[in-house]
């Protein structure tokens, strides 16, 4: 039985497409890095992906001056078959004697004949290489390239386990804001559901049970997944491969959901929907009003809360360096809320998103439709009782029309048995 795990996870990708098989890293050291005078230094070619690139080098800047300049580049782009591309997220370091104090760059970039170098012209400046940089004059350069096979139909795995829980640590905080303001858009999308609360309930509840499964239960899949991808995945922005993992992260715990396997971490809101792996579809794990109550909550994603606050040290663009010992056990700890914090904010976006789909394409559908109807109903009841109040006047019309007629006849007769000669000399007469 074909399931969504086997629609989303990596086990449809081509052999060898596993993020961790598509990732590698690379170190260049410049020796006697201060006395070079060439314009441009060229590191030897490695492989990445079944991608041959390297690293190009300006001492003194490219196009500016005094800075370093640092590219990553595709290796004889111009021998490669027309129409190629490659896309990929790449970080650049020049290690500092504290590694600590190394500077890092991340980008993610579609790779292609026009564009076949991608980097930073002004990386940093000259004099903070040489003054804290260069360890006995040799120059350090370190490169991760995770090249990334896009399926934008869906949310996808696009990174290595270990460059993930790097480039979480840094920029975890955008994918949550990111994640905060789709769903508050969603939510103001759906603030429909507050304004006619009780309508809707009234509506929802005289719907059979066999009614409300059809509208709540196993909507297909695909159009949300390939919205998903098209809502979150953007080609220039760094975080994105960071957002597709959540998402994917998040499909998984809601297909486990709805298996009945696993649970969620302590705390944690109940899923208002979950995934059928047989059907890979999407079905609402709460009675629809009871969603729209979790709609109505002040937070649907709620604010990080760490266990305990990380030493010195042990946050943010450190972690990429190693650290210390001693912070191994705190580094383990943040991480592992990293992960965490990484897949709620994918499950529950990807619940808003489905939410809306549902509500949007199905349920306020048929509330709307339910609506016409009953406008139509009253129209026409509105329209047979005007049409009856119309013929009762023009009844009422007739009646007096035909009272008025005859009191006009009488009249006449009265008046021509006063003028008949006969009735005249009997009135003499007598």
């Amino acid at each position: 039985m074909t399931s969504v795990r086997r629609v989303l996870l990596d086990t449809l990708a081509p052999a060898g497409s596993h993020p961790g098989q598509l990732f590698g890293k690379f170190t260049w050291r410049i020796d006697n890095f201060a006395e070079i005078s060439k314009r441009e230094l060229r590191s030897h070619q490695f492989e990445v992906g079944d991608y041959k690139w390297y690293i190009l080098v300006y001492p003194q800047g490219c196009d500016v001056c005094n800075h370093l300049s640092l590219f990553l580049c595709v290796a004889d782009y111009d021998k490669l078959l027309p129409g190629w591309s490659h896309f990929a997220q790449f970080t650049i370091a020049v290690v500092n004697k504290d590694p600590k104090k190394s500077k890092y760059s991340d980008t993610l970039h579609r790779f292609c004949k026009k564009e076949h170098d991608w980097g930073w012209k002004k990386f940093m400046e000259r004099g903070k290489v040489l003054g804290g940089f260069s360890v006995g004059g040799s120059l350090l350069i370190k490169a991760q390239v995770q090249v990334i096979l896009d399926r934008p139909c869906r949310p996808f795995r696009c990174l290595d386990a270990q460059y993930r829980r790097e480039l979480v640590r840094v920029y975890l905080t955008n994918v949550e804001a990111l994640c905060r303001r789709f769903c508050e858009e969603r939510r103001q999308r759906l603030a429909w559901l507050r304004a006619e609360a009780a309508g809707f309930a009234a509506w929802w509840r005289s719907l059979s049970s066999e009614a409300q499964q059809q509208l709540t239960q196993r909507v297909p899949g695909g159009p949300i997944l390939k919205g998903l991808a098209r809502q979150f995945f953007n080609e220039k922005e760094v975080t994105s491969s960071l957002v597709m993992d959540a998402l994917f992260c998040g499909c998984k715990q809601l297909e486990r959901l709805g298996r009945g396997q696993g649970g969620l971490p302590e705390g944690s809101v109940p899923p208002c929907v979950v995934i059928d792996g047989a059907s890979a579809s999407f079905s609402f794990a709460l009675d629809a009003l009871a969603v729209v109550g979790q709609l109505a909550a002040e937070e649907w994603l709620p604010s990080s809360r760490d266990a305990k606050p990380l030493p010195l040290g042990a946050e943010g663009l450190s972690l990429r360096s190693g650290g210390c010992d001693e912070l191994s056990e705190a580094r383990r700890d943040a991480l592992q809320r990293d992960e965490a914090r990484l897949a709620q904010l994918g499950r529950r976006s990807v619940e808003m998103f489905a939410l809306a789909h549902i509500f949007t394409e199905q349920l306020e559908r048929a509330y709307r439709h339910h609506q016409a109807e009953v406008r139509m109903a009253d129209l026409i009841a509105e329209e047979e009782a005007a049409g009856r109040l119309q013929d009762a006047r023009a009844a009422a019309r007739a009646a007096a029309d035909r009272e008025k007629r005859a009191k006009k006849k009488e009249r006449q007769k009265a008046k021509k048995l006063k003028l008949d000669p006969l009735n005249i000399i009997a009135c003499i007469d007598v």
